[in-house]
């Protein structure tokens, strides 16, 4: 069974409770799933991970791994990667990331892999997200949103996914915000990108077990996802 990773056609489209539910969602079918963020930034926690994001991953996929293999950099202000870098003097480790997601890869089925931001957010001056899906060599799942401005980005984002020639399983439409009717969206999106629509996910305020898996078994089409 394939790993996949979840990029965001922006920052703050709701890529962690999306996984999270896909976790659990999957979880709840008997496989083995793990999570891993390779690279997280804010404000650490402190107590437990560094990043909320991972806790709340972790949880999902009832999982308590080292956090050296479930998020193997932590940058400890709200910028990408490569803005991370240049103010702080921490060169994002490539490799090592790498060798996280090996090694985690041997403990489970599959794994959900989150990205930071959008799939061009940098890393390095000439590596993206983009490239680091493309090492890893697996597929993607976009999450999207429901507000107006969302097909321009995630038409963006699916042909940076093809010049980068990275497979997409399909289209999450995470609808918490005012914008597009969700059924016109799910159309326009499908006829202009040409990928499939995995299902659109209304506003979570219940972080359950039983909550995200209801939300997930009923939203999102989990089979075409798993195969």
């Amino acid at each position: 069974m394939k790993s996949l990773f979840i990029a965001g056609t922006d920052t703050d489209v709701g890529k962690t409770y999306i996984t999270a539910g896909m976790a659990v969602a999957i979880r709840k079918k008997g496989i083995d799933v793990g999570v891993m963020k390779p690279f997280a930034a804010g404000t650490p926690q402190k107590k437990g991970y560094k990043s909320e994001d991972i806790e709340i991953l972790s949880k999902a996929a009832n999982v308590s791994e080292p956090e050296y293999l479930v998020n193997p950099q932590f940058f400890p202000i709200p910028a990408s990667p490569y803005t991370a870098w240049k103010n702080l003097k921490i060169k994002p480790k490539i490799k090592h990331v790498i060798e996280q997601f090996k090694k985690l890869s041997l403990l489970h089925e599959m794994l959900l892999i989150e990205g930071i931001g959008g799939i061009m957010t940098p890393i390095l001056r000439d590596y993206y997200v983009a490239n680091l899906i493309k090492e890893m060599k697996i597929p993607t799942v976009i999450v999207t949103r429901s507000k107006v401005g969302t097909i321009n980005h995630t038409i963006m984002t699916c042909k940076m996914c093809e010049k980068y020639k990275i497979p997409i399983k399909g289209i999450i439409i995470n609808s918490f915000d005012d914008g597009y009717p969700i059924d016109e969206l799910k159309r326009d999106l499908k006829n202009l990108t040409g990928v499939k629509i995995l299902g659109s996910i209304p506003f979570i305020n219940d972080m359950s077990d039983t909550s995200l898996n209801a939300i997930f078994k009923k939203n999102l089409d989990l089979n075409s996802l798993l195969n």
